[in-house]
Parts: structure tokens; sequence; C-alpha cells
């Protein structure tokens, strides 16, 4: 009776009847009956803002309805706006004021669209759609599930049409076997192989399974489910599929051993490349298109396949989300530009995690993206709920999978809710820092204060930061610069290196990049503050690009940005998007030739304008007359069309020339003219930079005016961005703010240092370094020692203040200490504070770790008396006899780094765990109450993230009877060698355990 209860509060039908009637039951979709009763209220507030969001965006989809067809169009699959519709109207609540259509219309619109579509597919007869993998069973999954949702309003014959595209796109789809679907281009799976370096065949994979999904679960008992239900498998299983991983895990699924998989679609370190780069965004397609096709079984009544909730290494590619998370609940995209605030599309794969699986983390995540909808959505263009995508099929896809995400929340509810966690919960769980490798390219870090990475994948290499983890503060996407003042510039060398709390005590990161012309370093602490320096890479260095808009509802965007330096405070009012209009006045010329000279394009598209305007004072626009050239077009955007006088024309250079620096639009006036303006109307490619120029002879060119003018210009060295951001500068250009974009180093390539923080600036850590080449800071109490050179150096640094003590030698001085450092080339380093000392200049302390530090008094007549205290323990008085080493050591304080090479690291098996397994994470947590309990012959392989020269391996118990056990070590996950050191990569212990032995409580790995 529960499960019928289940789909009774799913789909709101009345009693079995009901049921039968819409053809939820298995098998019964013929059935006839009584229809269903009206349905209850939403289940939760996010279920209920989605079906606000819905009814408001229905006037997009009615807007989009072709009256004289009598449908929605096929074109961008927007016909797929019925599965939003079939749930408003199965739904109590619909309101037709919000809609903007009557219910009735709205019912008429969508029936007569199923009953098209229905008809026009390739497995019914038609020619219009269908049986395509990519992209049509996608939509075809949601136009499906329309159908059985309105299924007692359809005629008999648009029932058998819906039946056969069910069960003959997964004959058509399991007939393939691992080959390519002819009819979808160039896309592939790469048969059971898969792939991962540039463009991962998750998602391709996934659209596979994702085809059969909706016949297993509306037709279980075909004779040719057997066959669907196999292919399915298989291709589920492989979509996360990383042999090192897959082959440590005998665990069957659905019937399957893990083990036996083949596909390789992740990086090891489990991260997903799709178009050339990260785009998190389809890191979560395995949970987007388990949304879709749970959606189908949890409505027919049919047993969920045990792959969409045991999904191999799903869990630790969830962990990679969360590494990512924005406070949106959305993640934040370095690589990426027009993923960017796919609010609505990105629904499904946090509410899948939380409805189904039962994720709270996901819950919390999902209740914070859901916060934003409706703001997001009554931003221009108003209704939309993909605006920030460039392709059209995205807003009908969003329309469908909120209303799948809506029903996930109604099947929940009567199993009770999943409590989210609270906001400190999470940030402390999604924590953490990951270099993810050279090829990705980046190196990431998320601390409850802040959100950072280095990137180096070409194209998109910059520092990014996002304090609080805010959305809509920085500009992180695409080819938009991040203190390195262009994305494009080529990485020479890159050097990554990772803190993590278990193994040194605190998380933290430092990237170190070489250049043609210099050398930059970006260091990430565990406050949220980082710190950037450069040897001057090049020009107008340390960018921040300023998302400033008018989105009532989401915190920041209020409509104005203020800042604030020692010199005032400017606010910069929000610009409405693609309108941007300049309005340059200057002395009066007299000139035949006028131009626009690009200095800095937009990094994503160059430069367009709507229109260029030339005037003398009042005067009429000169230009209208002129005759227009530019260096550069696009098809149908000539230069002709920037002085035509029509404002829905435009001038926009060619694709080719997007990143070109100094394209150019120049007017002919036909005869010397006196001029003293310009006015250039922008679309959404507006130049960040420019010179309007005038010439007699169109040969030799004279600087009339130049955009832009910064509107706070400082050398103080502090800026505040809208109290969100502080920002302290030491270096001999001004910082500037011009616009949206702060510039922290406005002038010719110089070396600086800049001290980024979540909250208010404060006063400049930089402290003095004996090697020019050296830049160090003290940033919330961390020691940050960056070499931006290519050879080794040695020297001290002078820390002003208190008496804090970091890893490594340092003396007392009168105003604070002298510490020692000796940095290879281009390496970076954080030191934490491990002790803080009281004590006369001349006592030198040498610390070995965070537990043990030797001092060593001066020379002198009588002993000195010092206080050592250990970072977050006891104070200790230390009596230090004249020119005499005192060890002092602290027992009950971790001795961080540790030297155990095993802790933290990844393990194997991942989830879903074999039987009688637990967590193999628990025998390298450094936590002497978990341990590992490996089952039956359990075997675990812990990731040790790159060949290393393994010298011994350790394994302590608990209590117990200890099972026999081997060490074995490879360097590529798949071939192990019955070793306990030498060069390895992973290594595993294979035990021969039965019930009521001991359990592994660690592994240790020695070097």
């Amino acid at each position: 009776m529960g499960e019928l209860n289940r789909r009774t509060a799913l789909l709101s039908a009345g009693g079995v009847a009901a049921l039968l009637a819409s053809g939820l039951l298995p098998g019964t979709a013929s059935a006839a009956g009584a229809a269903p009763k009206a349905p209850a209220a939403p289940p939760d507030p996010v279920a209920a803002t989605y079906l606000r969001v819905l009814l408001r965006h229905t006037r997009w989809a009615e807007q989009q309805f072709d009256a004289e067809a009598g449908i929605y169009p096929a074109k961008d699959f927007t016909f797929a706006v019925v599965l939003g519709n079939a749930l408003l109207l199965t739904r109590d609540g619909y309101d037709a004021a919000v809609a903007g259509v009557e219910k009735a219309d709205l019912k008429a619109h969508t029936l007569a669209t199923i009953k098209h579509f229905a008809a026009s597919n390739l497995f019914t007869g038609g020619t219009e759609w269908g049986r395509k993998l990519f992209f049509d069973t996608t939509f075809q999954s949601y136009f499906l599930l329309a159908a059985r949702l309105l299924w007692t309003d359809l005629d008999g014959t648009t029932k058998q049409h819906v039946e056969r595209i069910t069960t003959e796109q997964a004959a058509y789809t399991t007939a393939l076997g691992t080959s390519d679907d002819p009819t979808s281009g160039g896309w592939t799976p790469n048969g059971l192989k898969g792939g991962f370096v540039g463009d991962t065949k998750l998602e391709e994979m996934g659209v596979y399974a994702q085809s059969l999904a909706p016949a297993l679960a509306w037709t279980p008992q075909d004779p040719r489910a057997k066959d669907w239900r196999e292919a399915f498998g298989t291709w589920s299983r492989n979509e996360g599929g990383l042999p090192a991983a897959d082959l440590a895990n005998p665990r069957l699924v659905d019937g399957h051993p893990v083990d036996a998989n083949t596909a390789t679609n992740l990086y090891d370190t489990f991260l997903v490349e799709n178009h050339g780069s990260f785009g998190p965004h389809y890191q979560e397609e395995l949970w987007r298109t388990s949304g879709r096709n749970a959606m189908h079984f949890l409505a027919a009544g049919t047993p969920l396949p045990e792959v969409l909730t045991a999904q191999p290494n799903g869990e630790l590619l969830w962990r990679t989300m969360l590494l990512m998370t924005s406070d949106a609940g959305e993640p934040l995209m370095p690589m990426v530009a027009d993923r960017e605030h796919l609010y609505g599309r990105d629904v499904i794969p946090l509410a899948f995690r939380a409805q189904v699986v039962g994720d709270r983390h996901a819950a919390y995540a999902e209740a914070q993206l859901a916060a934003r909808l409706e703001p997001y959505q009554a931003y221009a263009p108003a209704d939309r709920i993909t605006k920030f995508s460039g392709e059209p099929k995205y807003e009908p896809e969003a329309r469908a999978e909120l209303a799948i995400s809506y029903l996930l929340h109604e099947w929940r509810a009567e199993r009770g809710p999943v409590k989210a966690v609270a906001k400190d919960e999470f940030d402390a769980h999604a924590a953490g820092t990951a270099d993810f490798g050279a090829a990705p390219g980046l190196l990431a870090h998320r601390s409850p204060g802040a959100w950072a990475a280095t990137v180096t994948k070409p194209g998109f290499v910059k520092f990014a930061w996002q304090p609080r983890h805010d959305d809509w503060l920085f500009v992180l996407g695409g080819a938009n610069p991040m203190l390195l003042p262009a994305t494009n510039i080529a990485v020479r060398e890159r050097h990554a290196t990772t803190y993590a709390k278990i193994r040194d005590g605190f998380d933290g990161t430092v990237g170190v990049l070489r250049f043609d012309t210099g050398y930059a370093a970006f260091a990430t602490l565990p406050t949220g503050a980082a710190v950037y320096a450069s040897t001057g890479v090049a020009e107008g260095e340390g960018v921040l690009n300023v998302y400033n808009l008018a989105m009532p509802g989401v915190p920041g965007l209020d409509g104005a940005r203020t800042y604030t330096a020692a010199e005032g405070t400017v606010t910069i009012e929000a610009q409405t998007p693609g309108v941007r209009t300049d309005d340059l006045t200057f002395a009066p010329v007299t000139a035949r030739h006028v131009r626009m000279l690009g200095v800095q394009p937009d990094p994503q598209y160059g430069y367009s304008l709507w229109s260029f305007e030339v005037r003398d004072g009042d005067g009429p626009d000169l230009a209208r007359a002129g005759t227009a050239s530019a260096s550069s077009a696009s098809a149908g955007k000539e230069a002709k069309y920037a002085s035509d006088g029509d404002a829905t024309t435009r001038w926009a250079v060619s694709t080719s020339d997007r990143p070109r620096a100094d394209s150019w639009l120049a007017i002919d006036l036909g005869a010397p003219h006196t001029i003293d303006r310009a006015r250039l109307s922008w679309e959404a490619a507006a130049g960040r930079k420019y010179r309007v120029e005038t010439s007699e002879d169109g040969v030799t060119w004279t600087t009339a005016a130049t955009y832009p003018t910064p509107a706070l210009s400082s050398t103080r060295g502090r800026l505040d961005i809208d109290g969100r951001a502080g920002i302290t500068v030491a270096g001999p250009n001004p910082l500037t703010v011009t616009g949206d974009r702060v510039t922290l180093s406005d002038g010719p390539a110089a070396p600086f240092v800049a001290e980024l923080r979540p909250g208010p600036a404060q006063p400049t850590g930089r402290v003095a370094t004996s090697a020019a080449a050296v830049e160090a800071t003290v940033t919330d109490g961390f020691l940050v020692l960056l070499n931006l050179a290519g050879a080794a150096t040695s020297g001290t640094a002078i820390l002003p203040g208190g008496t804090r003590l970091y890893r490594g030698e340092q003396t007392v001085t009168r105003t604070g200490t002298e510490y020692s450092y000796a940095l290879a080339a281009v390496e970076g380093r954080i030191e934490p504070p491990r002790f803080t000392l009281k004590a006369p200049a001349g006592v030198k302390a040498v610390v070995r770790d965070a537990s043990r530090v030797e001092l060593t008094a001066p020379a002198g007549l009588l002993p000195v008396l010092v206080t050592v205290t250990p970072d977050g323990g006891r104070a200790r008085p230390v009596l230090l006899p004249p020119r005499r080493t005192v060890p002092v050591v602290f027992g009950d304080i971790r001795p961080y780094p540790l030297a155990d090479r095993a802790l933290g690291r990844t393990t194997f098996p991942a989830e879903p765990l074999p039987p009688g397994m637990s967590s193999p994470a628990a025998a390298v947590d450094d936590d002497p109450a978990t341990a590992w309990r490996p089952g039956p012959d359990g075997r675990l392989v812990v990731d040790l993230g790159a060949v290393t020269a393994v010298s011994a391996v350790e394994l302590a118990w608990t209590r117990g009877r200890v099972p026999a056990a081997t060490v074995e070590t490879s360097v590529d996950g798949v071939t192990y060698t019955t070793a306990d050191s030498g060069p390895a990569r992973y290594v595993a212990v294979r035990t021969r355990w039965r019930t009521g032995d001991a359990s592994l409580s660690r592994l240790s790995v020695r070097t």
C-alpha cells in the first residue's frame, strides 16, 4: 500500500481506478476509468517556488505558440513546453492572470501539440522529429512524460503513438549496440571505451541510457525489455567510468559487477571536461539524466534501476561539484561563459540528489537556487529562466526540468521530506582543495569564506577569486580576465601546491606561473583571503570585472556598486545589458575622417556597435551621410549598419577577429567638418577600451577622445568593493575603478602585490625580503612566500609585530622576528603560525612541526624565561640557559605537517560499496575512532595522487583477530604487484577478512 500511496501523492489520482485510467500502473496505459481527482497543494516551499516560476514562465511559452499551425513549434524543441503545461493543468493553484492564458486555452494548446508531435515522430510514420539520439531523445523524454500526465485526455490514436514512440525508441537504441547513431552526426560515445580529454563521453552514454528509460518504466512486460534493461545498465554503469576506481570495486549493481566497466570518462582527479574545458555544468550531467530517467520510473510505479541511486564513482564526482558550489547552489564556472547562471536548467541535478538520493547537502544547495529563481526570472528579458545562455533549446528544456523537479518533491513528500543542512554545515562539508592537474588546468580551493582557483587551461588563464561564494560579484567565466590582464596568455610553467587540513592542519593552495613576460602567483588561505603577486606581466594588471545588475531579491544586485578608497567613494549605477551608450566630447576639430579604434575588446565577442554618431554640438548626425568601413565584419553586420540610423541593425567584427584588440570602424564624412562629440551605442560586445580618432586624409590619425575615464583612482592602495571585498595593493601604479571594472595596477607593467579579503580592506601585510625575486606577506596570520624567479634563492624576511613562529628558523628582534627561508625556483609556500613566543630579542627558534620547537637563548650570564604557546594549545613557560638549545614538545598537538602520504587521499572502492564493507576512507582520515571494515575478502586502494617513491606501508588494526593482509602497489591503477615499497601511485591492501576480525584503523604510506 505504501508504493500505491506514493504514486497517488505523486500524480494526485484518486484511488486504483484513477491510477488505471491514467496509465500509471505498469502495463495499464490503455485502461479506462475515472478521471483523477483535484491534486494537492505543493508539498514544500521549494516545490511551491517551482510552481510559481512555471506559472510565470507560461507567458513565455504562450508567446511561442503558433496560432496558425495550432501547436507549439518544433524549432529549438519548443514543443517540450508541454511538460510544464501538463504539470500546471493537473495541479491546484492555476492562475490565468499570472500565466497569461486561460486554463482551457492552455489545455487545448497542449493537447493539440501532443497529438501533432505524437503523429509526426519518425516511429509513428511522421517525418518531423524523433529517433535521433542527440538531442531528440532528451526532448522526447519530456514529451512522453507530459503525455502520461495527461493520459486520460488523449485520444486513442495518440495514446497508441505515445506507446509506440516509447517502445520503438528503446528497440532502435538497443539495436545500435555500442555503435554510433547514424542520425546524430559526429556525436559518439566511442563505444564503451569512453573518452575524457577535452570532451567526456559521460554525456553521450547518458543519452543512450536516457533513450531507454521510458520504455523500461512504462512497458516493463514487453518481451524485448530484457535486452533494453541490459543496454540501459551497461550505458548507465559506464557513465562515470574510471578504470583505477572501477577495477577496485567488485560490487554488483543491477546484477553486474562494477569492475566489469570498460569506459574512461573521467580524469583520474574526478573531473569532467566538455567542449575543450572544464564546465561544472557537464559535471552535473550524471544527475541531470538520472533525474529525467527516475521520473519515468517513479511516475509509472516501476522500481528504480539500482544504478540510478548507486552510480559508480558518482559520489566522488559530486565532491567536485561541492568544491565549485556558489552561494546560489549553482557551480562557479571559471572556464565557461554561456553556461553561467543557468538557474532553470541546473535545478534538476540538485532536485534528484536531494529528493531521490536523500542528500541533505544537495537539499541545501537546491533551496539556495530556488530562492533566486523568481528574482532571476523577473530580470530582463522577463519570464525566461535561461536568459544568460545563447542556446534557445535550453528554455523549453529548463521548463521541463523544473516540472520534473516539482514531481520529485511530490514523490519525496510521501516518504518524508529531506531536511537540508544549515549553511555552516554545508560550508564545512564542501570546503577543501584540489589540484585537478595540468591538463584540466584547474587548482581549486573552497573555504567557508571564499572560492578561488588558479586556471591554466589555454584560453581561460586567470586567477579567480569569489568572496563569500557570491554568484554575482566578480565575472568569472570564459575569456573574462581575472587578476591577470588577459586569458590568452601562454603559460610556460605551472607550479601547483595544495595544502589539506588533514595533512597540514589547514587548507590552502599556491599557483605560481611563468609567462614569456614574467611571473605571477596566487596563494589562497583558509580564511577566504588570497594573495596575488606579479613581477609585472603586462600593463593594466590586476583586473576584476564586477557584475552590476538590478535584480531585486538577489543579494548584492540592487542596481549599483559602491567603491571606497582613501580618496573617496564612488557609486556606479547599473547599465541595461546590451545597450551601453558612450557620449564622448572633445575640443572642436576639423576633419573628414573619424573612427573608433579598439584598445581592448569584450573578451568573448569583440566589438559590435548599433550606431556610431558624430556631431558638432547639437547639430545633425554627420555620420549618416558618410561612408562607413571597418577592419572586419560578420556577414549581415557590415560597417554600414552602424551609421544607417536604424537602431535594429549593427556592425560587428568577424568571428575570427573577436580577440583582436585594434579592430576599427571608420566614417568618411565626404568633406571636412567641424566636430566636437561622438556617441557610440554598443551591443553586448562593447569595447572595454577604445579611442575616437580623427584624420584629414584617412592615413594619419589624431586622438580626439579616449574611453574610459576612471571614476576612481587611488594611490593609497586600499579599496572596498561594495562592502563585499576588501583589497590592499602595494605597487607603483594606482588602482582604478572604470565602469564595472577594477584594475589594481593601472599603468605600465610593474611588480605589485595585492591582498584580497572577504569584507573590508585591511593594512598591507607585505613584508620586506632580502631577495628581490621573493615576495612575502603575513596575511591573516599566514606567512606567504613566493619566489617569482627561475632560480632557487635563500634569504630572510623581516616579520614585524608579534612573535608568531613559522616552520623553519627565525630570530626574535626588537620589532618582530627575522625569518630565514630557502625556496626552490618558482616555488610558492604558505606557512601557518605554529607557535606564539614571548621572548626578548636574540632568542632563536627553529620550528620542526606544529608540536615541536627548539629554542636557543642568546649569549649572556643569566637564563632567559620565555613563554611559548602552540597554535590551539596552552601556553608553557620555558627557562633557557644562555647559549643552550632547549627542545619544547607538546605531545597533545598533532605534529603538522604529517609525513603520511596516504592521509586524506582518495580511496577505492568508492560508492557504491561491496556488501559488508565500510568506507575505505576511514583508514586514511587520521581519526583513531574510525576504521575500515573490509567485509569478506575485502580490498582497498588508496590513490597517492602521483607516482611516489614509497619506502614503507604500515597497517594498524583495531582489537581482535588481525586478518591476513597483502600490500600491493601500482603505477597505473590497473596492474598491481605484491610489494610494500618502490615507485607507486596506488597502494592496495588485500585481506582475507572474516566476520569478527579486526578492522583497519590506519593505512600509512611513508616515503
